[in-house]
């Protein structure tokens, strides 16, 4: 018996790291810095730290798989997609010079239930205000919570020698309903430095997002947490190597026709300045 309370306990003191790592997504190339022609894989990645794995999702949930060009020309690269490969979720091949935005969005037709004590450490980890304090102001706190979610992840790809060129579509927002939306592109900025974003829900600047940074080649926890503020703006020390993931939950109340609770989009942003996977 004590054996098993130990083992109760030590998972309830995981539990809010098993959460804060149980949704965060994202495109993962090979390479960040590719040349020009180059097909470079990529996965599509779901966890931090002894929970990341390739994301299971299927082909027929992703609405939108693009590249964005530095002049802002955008190509559909949905036929590029071969998810559960051997080794990859697909590859692509990028003919011009310049920083690419790959932009992968999901429909909403994923759920979680949850019981009450996960679903409350769920929203005080990932700091969803709306639902914490609907909740409260309803007298659910102790009731079982659910959600209704999609996912949105953006990849910025070096392609060809020489900084970054002008890349109006790194820093102008893409019209995603949960959207991390840097300032400078952060492959034309000296390093190390500090790398400021927008986070912008539904087309409005988000006020009080909890924004993290983490370095995916060491990514049992964030390296940096901060609230975005009333601008929706939040600014990071960014450090001279490695690959990186900024990434932010929203959600809002349901409507009351709907069979879950909340509404929430999962948002992430990777670049690196490594050439080799993490």
């Amino acid at each position: 018996m004590r054996v098993h309370i130990q083992r109760v306990s030590a998972w309830i003191l995981c539990l809010p790291a098993m959460l804060a790592k149980a949704h965060d997504f994202w495109v993962q190339p090979v390479r960040y810095r590719i040349p020009l022609d180059y097909p470079v894989a990529f996965t599509l990645e779901v966890g931090h730290g002894p929970f990341r794995q390739r994301s299971p999702i299927s082909a027929q949930r992703i609405v939108r798989f693009d590249a964005i060009a530095p002049g802002g020309a955008t190509t559909d690269l949905s036929r590029d997609l071969r998810l559960g490969g051997a080794t990859d979720d697909g590859a692509i091949v990028l003919h011009d010079g310049g920083t690419y935005v790959l932009v992968l969005q999901t429909d909403d037709r994923a759920q979680s239930h949850l019981p009450s004590i996960r679903f409350n450490d769920y929203l005080n980890v990932e700091g969803l205000t709306p639902a914490l304090e609907q909740r409260a102001r309803l007298h659910r706190t102790d009731a079982d919570g659910s959600e209704r979610y999609s996912r949105v992840a953006k990849s910025l790809l070096q392609v060809g020698a020489g900084g970054a060129q002008v890349a109006d579509a790194v820093t102008k927002p893409l019209g995603l309903p949960l959207e991390i939306v840097p300032e400078a592109n952060p492959y034309g900025v000296p390093r190390p430095s500090t790398v400021a974003v927008r986070v912008l829900y539904e087309g409005q600047p988000l006020a009080g997002g909890l924004v993290k940074l983490t370095n995916l080649e060491h990514d049992a926890s964030p390296l940096e947490t901060h609230r975005t503020d009333e601008s929706g703006r939040v600014s990071f020390a960014m450090p001279d190597s490695g690959t990186w993931l900024v990434n932010v939950i929203w959600t809002k109340a349901s409507p009351a026709s709907d069979d879950t609770d909340f509404e929430t989009v999962f948002s992430s942003l990777s670049f690196g300045f490594s050439d080799a996977r993490p």
